[in-house]
């Protein structure tokens, strides 16, 4: 933290409880096996209780049910969810540290942009024509947002982001550095001889709120009608959504997830890194997905799984635990053989 706060603050934020001096000053996050003076930790995994007995960390986030085993130097401030709390503290250090207002010197901005109040839109930013940018939006250096553009409130638009014609973004969203929103989706159609003929791709993208796109990240625009991602969406880094594909709300995706055109993906799901989905496949609500599965065909509601094809994971994880034992059963069979001869 650049912000000083006393432990009294924080817990006063945080609606928790002090066990210590409640007048130290913090400064800093520190892991709890790396802490310093003046720094705030957390414990929430069981596996690093060992940590709070020695940490340099002045004050640490615990549970209203933490019961010390010996003493702890550390002031204690007592929360329902310590991990949550952090998170929550982080947020709001973040959000401070954001805060930025004015236009820079070398931006080009057609004379039909309307632009919303308190704007911060860096040097190198283009924004193109007919596009509405929302109250509280941050636009850091070198960001492309094309024509048609519409943007709501309290965006944050990383150096490099682009954002092409006719997206339409909703409020509360976040982009990060290098990712491209509405480039052509991925439409050719094979002719005779071999080649093929460009399909212009005239849908956009619509994103609604709350939604989080990591770093070089790429949703592209639909051929007709709109590719969708709903409001919560959080989407890691380097992740491809094709044209024309739904994202259900509050979906998330973990890195190099690969979603083909015309996919369907319901609310509340969870994908795993390396994930790769079939083209109009149909993924129901509440479902999660394994690192490096391969989804071929629809997916029930609640369903979990795991595999290339991927299927029920408890099956999978029988199936992979006889997989390293194939080696003896293939001598031991070839014995037998050999045995009959």
């Amino acid at each position: 933290m650049l912000m000083k706060f006393t432990v009294k603050q924080i817990a006063e934020l945080l609606q928790g409880t002090v066990e210590g001096d409640e007048n130290i000053l913090l400064d800093r996050f520190s892991k709890i096996e790396q802490g310093e003076e003046g720094g705030l930790s957390f414990l929430a995994n069981p596996k690093y209780a060992q940590y709070i007995y020695t940490t340099q960390a002045s004050a640490v986030l615990v549970s209203n049910d933490f019961v010390p085993l010996r003493a702890v130097s550390a002031t204690l401030i007592r929360v329902a969810d310590p991990y949550l709390s952090f998170a929550q503290l982080m947020s709001f250090y973040t959000q401070e540290k954001r805060k930025k207002t004015g236009i820079a010197k070398f931006v080009s901005i057609d004379e039909t942009v309307t632009l919303g109040e308190n704007p911060y839109i860096g040097d190198f930013t283009h924004i193109g024509k007919n596009t509405t940018i929302g109250n509280n939006v941050m636009i850091y250096p070198q960001v492309y947002i094309g024509e048609n553009v519409s943007v709501g409130d309290d965006v944050i638009f990383y150096p490099g982001v682009k954002i092409m014609d006719d997206t339409v973004i909703g409020n509360h969203c976040t982009f990060h550095p290098g990712c491209v929103i509405g480039a052509d989706g991925f439409g050719f159609a094979p002719q005779s001889d071999h080649q093929y003929m460009k399909i212009p791709q005239l849908g956009n993208v619509v994103i609604e709120d709350n939604v989080d796109v990591g770093a070089n990240t790429c949703i592209d625009r639909s051929t007709l009608g709109s590719t969708m991602i709903r409001k919560g969406v959080k989407l890691c880094n380097f992740i491809q959504i094709a044209h024309n594909s739904d994202i259900g709300e509050n979906t998330v995706m973990a890195a190099q997830v690969g979603i083909s055109g015309s996919t369907k993906i319901g609310k509340n799901c969870v994908f795993g890194g390396q994930v790769g989905v079939n083209w109009h496949v149909k993924i129901g609500d509440n479902v999660q997905i394994g690192a490096q599965s391969a989804i071929a065909r629809h997916v029930p509601d609640n369903a979990k799984v795991l595999g290339t094809p991927a299927f029920d994971v408890k099956d999978c994880v029988k199936t992979y635990a006889c997989l390293k034992h194939l080696p003896e059963l293939f001598n031991r069979v070839r014995e037998l053989e050999q045995r009959d001869k």
